[in-house]
């Protein structure tokens, strides 16, 4: 095939790609993108934090629970620092450790969940039992557990999350894998001598992705919720670095003491606020998606 005719045959295939991208976008219900557009702007405001905030991170800017006004939009917390600049600077820090560590899960539970469906024997058994005795313990207690013992460092909170998440990855990606190994071109690809490796990427994943993906959107809301959870704590990131679950904390004491510009909205519920809308958004969005690809339609 001579190089033109290549090239051709992309630019063909990346119209047909953003052509159907188009089509899929353009019948996507309102909850759809009312989830995609607040992604979207968290997305925005934690990779450009620094040039939408007014304010630094951790800078003490004026008096402590100084109210909201033209110069702190949403006021100032227990030592000074402007809510509105920490609030855009936590997305960059809730959503970026989250999303590192659900990508470690599925990375850890995913592959070990597709090579014991694929192994099965003793790997499969000896693998499950351990997951099993993992998923007894409620997540929350292990994390504290845990953290305590190895110590509250970012890197830690990330591995150890991921790997206790990873327990739940497993179990959907092993169920998923156990219906597509049987399959003939499985055993066709066993019998042509691919290894194991080009079975996994090749023939597996690619037929247990919409599943998969669909579990990521879910299994992030739940890190999500889980680091905010620890943070509101103490045992999750920790100051002056700005989470949303620590704000929550750190102004508390503000819902019996209102900010007096915003009476109705005390401080702690920015944050909280925040986290909600954007766990509401992923599971508008993961919705739309699972019911385009499990191929059921909208009765007319």
């Amino acid at each position: 095939m001579t190089a033109p005719a290549t090239d051709i045959r992309n630019v063909r295939a990346r119209r047909t790609f953003w052509e159907n991208a188009r089509r899929t976008l353009a019948t996507a219900p309102f909850s759809a993108w009312f989830g995609m557009i607040v992604i979207l702007i968290y997305l925005i405001a934690a990779v450009f934090a620094p040039l939408i905030a007014p304010y630094g991170e951790s800078e003490v800017v004026g008096r402590a629970y100084q109210p909201a006004g033209a110069e702190f939009w949403l006021g100032t917390d227990q030592i000074g620092r402007d809510l509105f600049s920490r609030l855009i600077y936590g997305a960059r820090n809730t959503i970026g450790i989250a999303f590192m560590t659900t990508l470690l899960s599925f990375i850890i539970g995913g592959t070990l969940g597709v090579l014991a469906a694929l192994k099965r024997g003793w790997l499969d058994q000896g693998i499950s039992r351990v997951v099993d005795a993992f998923l007894a313990i409620p997540v929350l207690i292990m994390a504290l557990m845990l953290l305590a013992v190895f110590g509250r460092s970012v890197i830690n909170l990330i591995l150890i999350l991921a790997l206790l998440d990873a327990t739940r990855v497993f179990r959907l990606a092993r169920a998923t894998a156990l219906d597509v190994v049987v399959m003939d071109y499985v055993e066709a690809a066993r019998l042509r001598g691919e290894g194991t490796g080009w079975i996994i990427f090749r023939e597996v994943l690619p037929n247990i992705l919409p599943p998969m993906i669909t579990e990521f959107g879910l299994r992030f809301c739940f890190v999500f919720l889980t680091i905010s959870a620890l943070s509101f704590l103490g045992v999750g990131i920790q100051p002056p670095t700005a989470d949303w679950g620590s704000m929550v904390a750190e102004s508390k004491t503000l819902i019996t003491f209102p900010v007096p510009k915003f009476p109705w909205i005390p401080a702690p519920f920015y944050p909280a606020i925040a986290i909600a809308l954007l766990t509401v958004a992923i599971n508008f969005v993961v919705d739309w998606f699972l019911h385009r690809t499990s191929g059921l339609r909208d009765e007319k």
